[in-house]
C-alpha cells in the first residue's frame, strides 16, 4: 500500500465521517475545478463527535488508508472531529511508515489562520461538537498562532443531528441554535468573532446569523480552507504535479448508494447533475 511511484498522479481526496464534508469539498471545487476528487463518508459509522480518540484515529486511519489504496497523494480530512483527534498521530506516526511521500491535512489550522485579522476585541468563540470542543484543538492552535487571542468554546450536540435529518429549518433548531449562542456569549460578552467549528454548521449559517449580534462575525470554514489548499499546492508543486486534473469527483460511502445521494443533495450546491455513488467497506 502507497508503494506506487512517486510519478503515478492521482486524485484529490476528502474525508469525512458524514456528509458534513461536502461543504468543504464544495468550496474547494468551486475554488478548483480542474482537479480530480474522491470523497470518502463513512456515513455508516458517523457521528464521530461522540466517540473516543482512540475509536476516532482507528477509523480515519482506516479512510486515510483506503484513499491512498485508491490512488490519492493527498487527503484532507474535511472533519473537524477527525483533525482534532486523528491527524497528528497520522501525521507523525502511520505517514512516514505507510507513504512517506503522500500528505494529510486538516481543517482545523486553515480556519485558525485566517482569524488574526478579524477579530478587534481579540476574543473569538467556537461552536463545535462535543468531541472537537474537548480536544481542545481550536485552543491550542490559536495559542500558537495568535497568544493574545482568549477563545471561548461551546459544544453544540444536537446541531449535527438537526442537519442531518434535515430539520435545520424547523423551529425546534432555533431553541438549539439560540441556546448555544446565547450560552457563548454569557461566557464571553467580548466575543465579536466566531467560528463554526463543524462542517455541518454552514447550513445552520440563516438561523444562527438570526440569533448572533449583528456586529459579530461569523466565519464558516470551508472557503478558507480551499484558499488554504490551493496555497498549499502552489508551494508545494512536486505535489500538485501529483494530482490529476481531469475535473472528475467520485463519490463513496459506507452507507447505501441510495441514502448518500439523498442527504447529499442537502450540502452540495451543483446537485442537478447525477451523483456517481458507490458504497465500499473500510473494515
Amino acid at each position: 500500500m502507497g508503494k506506487e511511484q512517486k510519478t503515478t498522479k492521482g486524485a484529490i481526496g476528502v474525508f469525512d465521517s458524514g456528509y458534513g464534508g461536502l461543504t468543504i469539498l464544495d468550496k474547494i471545487r468551486e475554488k478548483m475545478p480542474e482537479y480530480d476528487y474522491i470523497y470518502l463518508g463513512d456515513n455508516a459509522r458517523t457521528p464521530y463527535g461522540t466517540r473516543s480518540f482512540e475509536v476516532v484515529y482507528n477509523f480515519t486511519l482506516q479512510a486515510v488508508r483506503k484513499l491512498f489504496e485508491l490512488g490519492c497523494p493527498l487527503v484532507i480530512l474535511a472533519c473537524n472531529t477527525a483533525s482534532a483527534k486523528a491527524l497528528r498521530s497520522i501525521q507523525q506516526i502511520d505517514l512516514p511508515q505507510i507513504a512517506p511521500w503522500k500528505r494529510v491535512l486538516g481543517v482545523i489550522r486553515p480556519t485558525v489562520e485566517c482569524i488574526g485579522e478579524m477579530t478587534t476585541t481579540r476574543h473569538i468563540g467556537v461552536l463545535a461538537t462535543t468531541g472537537t470542543i474537548k480536544s481542545e484543538s481550536y485552543p491550542l492552535e490559536v495559542r500558537k498562532l495568535f497568544p493574545d487571542i482568549t477563545i471561548t468554546g461551546e459544544a453544540c450536540p444536537m446541531w449535527v443531528p438537526l442537519v442531518e435529518n434535515n430539520e435545520s429549518q424547523s423551529e425546534g433548531a432555533d431553541y438549539f441554535i439560540r441556546q448555544h449562542i446565547e450560552r457563548l456569549l454569557q461566557k464571553d460578552p467580548l466575543i465579536d468573532t466566531i467560528l463554526l467549528g463543524c462542517t455541518h454548521y454552514p447550513l445552520l449559517m440563516d438561523k444562527i446569523r438570526k440569533f448572533t449580534p449583528s456586529h459579530i462575525r461569523i466565519i464558516a470554514q470551508g472557503e478558507y480552507v480551499a484558499e488554504s489548499l490551493q496555497d498549499y499546492l502552489r508551494r508545494h508543486p512536486e505535489m500538485d504535479n501529483l494530482c490529476s486534473q481531469g475535473a472528475t469527483c467520485r463519490f463513496l460511502t459506507t452507507e447505501s448508494e441510495q441514502k448518500f445521494k439523498e442527504s447529499a443533495s442537502i450540502f452540495l450546491s451543483q446537485t442537478n447533475q447525477e451523483l456517481k455513488v458507490e458504497t465500499i467497506s473500510l473494515e
